[in-house]
């Protein structure tokens, strides 16, 4: 059983017990969490679809971490004119793992 969940303004394609990292969302470590943007769901080659959303459809996982990616350095430079800038940013996620996929 396959889904597409939309979370954080991205989508994933999950499965049951698949672990993903997400855009970081409140909640403490062990927490079971609910997530009802569910965009797709696919069970024994049968295809729900939402427009966009199913609705009655959620996704039950678990928070495992929370924790921020590498950095990523942005370096701007503008030739002959003595200008750089150096700046880096880390995004923080949250890891979770997926327990179950309910359709109504």
């Amino acid at each position: 059983m396959h889904a597409v969940i939309k979370t954080g303004g991205k989508q994933y394609k999950i499965a049951i017990g698949q672990k993903i990292k997400i855009e970081q969302i409140p909640a403490d470590i062990g927490q079971e969490i609910t997530l009802d943007q569910v965009l797709l769901v696919e069970s024994n080659d049968q295809f729900k679809i939402g427009t966009p959303i199913l609705s009655g459809a959620n996704v039950k996982a678990k928070v495992l971490a929370q924790g921020q990616h590498d950095k990523i350095k942005i370096f701007k430079l503008r030739r002959r004119k003595h200008y750089q800038k150096h700046q880096g940013h880390r995004q923080r996620y949250t890891e979770i793992i997926i327990n179950e996929i309910n359709i109504e």
